[in-house]
This record gives structure tokens, sequence and C-alpha cells, in this order.
């Protein structure tokens, strides 16, 4: 998909933005809790229910359930299923990696975020597209400020994660976020430096990178929404809602980070370390 060189990107001021953060909150908070309780042995449709659970209990709806047909509370998909993962039947196995796409809605604003969960031993070139994914969100949110080009923040992705032999899934893409799930911008995980719109203080992204281990071609299997790496490699995905400011980008799912050392640093002690 090209970038969108038209069409009105919803600025937030003041209220609008308080709003924004307790919706982003509120969507971080349930993966944290559901994503600690991923483990061997649970399946998929487990972990759909927990999410769904925790998001009633904090008096909430899940911005997914019903969304153009979507069946599900959440997006859990496993090891080479990219995104739009369905919850069923399928059991988590030692080694798998779990990627859990939380969106909430919360008094008429939305909450949305993604994180990858490695379960028990996971073979470090694995660990390592992970951590490079999760390294090129936080690249793609430093360019997230006023006055920058999107096309700069987009292209800042591939760029990361071309140096460590992976690639970036170009069929789906991060979005604008606010009233609605998907608002403008498209944010892709590729692009041209300094191409345009410009951003602007007030703009809120779901910035999300989807980076396949393998190739970057996907397709969509039969249940017409999950949607798998051609080659069946392992994918990660993390996401995060940003809020451009004045200032520095103000990460409004903010979690900490999953792989601090970065991917240089990942060696077998630190993996040894993370696994424990």
């Amino acid at each position: 998909m090209a970038l969108l060189k038209s069409g009105k990107i919803p600025i937030r001021h003041g209220p609008q933005q308080d709003c924004l953060r307790k919706s982003g909150a509120i969507a971080r908070d349930v993966l944290l809790k559901v994503a600690s309780q991923v483990s061997v042995g649970i399946t998929t449709g487990e972990i759909d229910r927990m999410v769904g659970a925790e998001i009633a209990a904090r008096g909430c709806k899940s911005a997914f359930l019903g969304y153009r047909g979507f069946p599900a509370n959440a997006c859990v998909s496993v090891n080479e299923e990219v995104v739009h993962g369905i919850g069923g039947p399928r059991v988590i196995q030692d080694g798998d990696v779990v990627k859990i796409d939380v969106g909430i809605e919360h008094e008429g604003w939305i909450g949305d975020n993604a994180i990858t969960v490695p379960v028990g031993n996971v073979a470090v070139e694995t660990l390592k597209l992970l951590a490079a994914t999760e390294e090129s969100l936080h690249v793609a949110i430093h360019h997230a400020r006023d006055g920058e080009m999107l096309g700069t923040l987009c292209w800042s992705v591939e760029n990361h994660v071309r140096q460590y032999g992976f690639t970036v899934v170009r069929e789906f893409v991060g979005h604008g976020v606010g009233r609605k799930l998907h608002e403008e911008p498209q944010v892709p995980n590729y692009g041209k430096r300094g191409e345009r719109p410009r951003l602007k203080a007030g703009m809120t992204l779901a910035i999300e990178p989807m980076v396949n281990q393998g190739k970057e071609k996907t397709r969509i299997l039969a249940d017409k929404w999950t949607v798998i790496a051609t080659d069946r490699k392992p994918s990660a995905h993390y996401e995060h809602m940003v809020l451009i400011t004045k200032d520095e980008p103000e990460i409004l799912t903010w979690r900490g980070r999953m792989f601090p050392q970065g991917v240089e640093d990942l060696t077998p002690r630190a993996v040894a370390d993370l696994m424990s």
C-alpha cells in the first residue's frame, strides 16, 4: 500500500488527549495481565477468553469483537501466523511465540497495542527476530515528532530490521487511532524518507511493526482472517499507541521493553536470563 497523500488526519487537544491516555492505559493493562499468563499448555481460545474477561472487568468492550465480522475478543497469532489469529483449540507448545493484539473501547475512545510473547525454550534466532522487531518499533517512535515526515517514520522500520536479514510485511499496516479503530493515516512499515504527510502535534498513531524471519510474502487462511507467512517461518508483532506532541513522543501504551539489551547483546547468557 502507498502512503496516504491526502485525507484529514485527526488532531486531538486537551481533554481528548486525556481520553486517549486512559484508553491506552487500559489496553496496556489488559495486554500485560494476559501476556503474563501465557504458558505451555494453554490454548489460544483460553487466551482470548482471558482478554474478554479482563476487558469486561474494566467496564470496557473489545474494539475487535464484531469489527467487520471478526469473531474474537483479541487477535492471538502463533509462530508463522502474523496477525488476526482467532483463538481456538490450538495448544501453546514449548518454543512457540504468541502474538497478542488487544483493542478496547472506553467511553468512545480506542486503546490498541500488541506484544509477542516467547514461551519456554525459544530458538535464539527467533528471539533475535522479536528483539529486532521491538527495537524497530522504538526506532519508529523516535520519528513520531511534530514536523517530521510520516515517510521517514515508516522507512525507519524496514531499514532497521533489514540489517538482521528480516523482512517487513507489506499488506498490513499501522494506522491512526482515536474515536475509531482505524483512522487516517495509514502507517506502513516501509516507505520513503521525507515523504509526506508531515506529522503534527495532536496526531495519534498506532505504530505496529510486523516482521518476518523469512520472506515478506503472506496469505490469508480459509477462516478469512488469519494471516500467515507463506514460508511458514516465525513472525513477530509489536504495537504502541503514540501521541505526537510539541516535545518528545508520548507512548500511551508504555509497558517497558521486553528486550532492553537489544539484538546485538542477545548473548547466550542474556537468553538464559530472559528465559529463567
